[in-house]
């Protein structure tokens, strides 16, 4: 067996999709507001000072926590259906080439599973494994039920789809550090290959 393992933000996309729904639900003046509110953490983070899940997360529950469940995935609906020009064709052509030769395809994200999941509407037997969010009662609390999908978290995730590593060889793309452990981890990876 086969198993192509593709980070989604900056790999299969031109842009953030966090910062991309965030524009979505509230404008570019809400997300600048969002941005700012944050800076010192973001800060923080860039300087390898602050952890990068904890800032994502304040950020997350400031923008979503409260919301039903079945509003944020409206919301998830409709900014992928919107934002589908985000998608990297060369990227998208490398996926459905792995599907049509019987591949197992994973999208491996950092990014929530709620508005990863609508960009591979039609696709069959795409799997995604993001981070995965907390609801309580109907509601999104605004905390991160799994963690952050990021760094050697990609591996633990694909292993718990996957765990018997001897039974399959495995492809990764990915473009920045959150990515490198994933690489390092497959049979044959690919670093930032896909433009446009």
């Amino acid at each position: 067996m086969e198993i192509h393992a593709f980070d989604f933000d900056g790999t299969l996309t031109r842009s953030d999709s966090l910062l991309g729904i965030i524009r979505h639900q509230r404008g570019t003046a809400g997300l600048m507001r969002v941005l700012l509110m944050h800076a010192p953490n973001l800060l923080m983070m860039k300087a390898r000072r602050y952890p990068n899940w904890k800032v994502k997360q304040k950020v997350f529950r400031m923008c979503f926590g409260g919301m039903t469940l079945g509003d944020f995935n409206a919301l998830c609906e409709d900014y992928a259906k919107k934002h589908l020009g985000i998608l990297r064709a060369d990227g998208m052509r490398r996926v459905d080439d792995a599907l049509q030769r019987g591949c197992k395809v994973v999208i491996i994200s950092a990014s929530i599973d709620n508005w990863v999941s609508p960009f591979f509407q039609g696709r069959e037997g795409i799997e995604i494994a993001g981070t995965q969010i907390e609801v309580i009662n109907g509601k999104l609390t605004g905390r991160f039920l799994t963690r952050n999908c990021y760094g050697k978290e990609k591996v633990e995730r694909l292993l718990q789809l996957y765990p018997d590593r001897k039974s399959y060889r495995l492809v990764a793309y990915g473009d920045s550090r959150g990515d490198r452990e994933l690489l390092a981890f497959a049979d044959e990876s690919h670093y930032r290959e896909f433009k446009g």
